[in-house]
């Protein structure tokens, strides 16, 4: 990013496999002054004609994973191409992100490009709960390898190892639990009464644009 630009506010939302992530994006994202980008939209909409969607096809074509600089690349990539498409307005938007930074790594990386506001932990110890939401969704959209038992854990156990230490990395008072077994409607509400709180969101509000 530019050095003249400003960081862009933004929102995460983290949460194990299973928790609402991508729910919750997306319902936010609905909403004016809000912005959804989930990690997987940013691997959709590669143009695999570019030299960096060259390089995305090299690794995932060896089954490998993509390394984290390529991937907050590619994320850079992304979101410029929304900003000059008028999509996304980082002047009166927030930005939601879900899915990445994936790790304390790629937090690291886009330290430059990203004012980190909020943090909502979509929290929910209870991992049977989560199986049975993620066996659940895989059925109904035909990912029948997503309903086996040792992928789910799998999927929990990379969690915990990989991602859950960004709650470490943006620790204070911008971490904001959240009970993610409640109902979606609670949990958006819950979201919404912690982004209230922002002064970032009062001066976009005076802007009454």
């Amino acid at each position: 990013m530019a050095e003249s630009q400003p960081r862009f506010r933004t929102l995460l939302i983290l949460g194990a496999p299973g928790s609402g992530k991508g729910t919750q994006g997306k319902v936010l994202g609905s909403i004016p002054r809000f912005h959804h980008l989930a990690c997987g939209d940013v691997f959709r909409s590669l143009d695999t004609r570019t030299a960096l969607g060259q390089k995305f096809v090299q690794y995932s074509s060896r089954g490998e994973l993509v390394p984290d600089d390529v991937t907050v690349q590619l994320w850079r990539a992304n979101i410029k191409q929304k900003v000059d498409g008028h999509q996304f307005k980082p002047e009166i938007d927030f930005l939601v992100l879900d899915g990445i930074p994936r790790n304390v790594d790629q937090a690291k990386f886009m330290e430059e490009d990203i004012e980190v506001l909020k943090v909502f932990h979509l929290s929910c110890p209870d991992r049977t709960e989560l199986a049975r939401r993620l066996r659940k969704r895989a059925l109904k959209d035909n990912r029948f390898d997503d309903a086996n038992e040792s992928v789910i854990q799998q999927r929990f156990a990379t969690y915990e190892a990989e991602t859950k230490p960004i709650l470490e990395y943006y620790k204070g008072d911008r971490i904001v639990d959240i009970d993610a077994s409640q109902p979606p409607a609670k949990v958006l509400y819950d979201i919404l009464a912690g982004v209230m709180t922002l002064q970032a969101w009062r001066d976009i509000e005076m802007m009454k644009v």
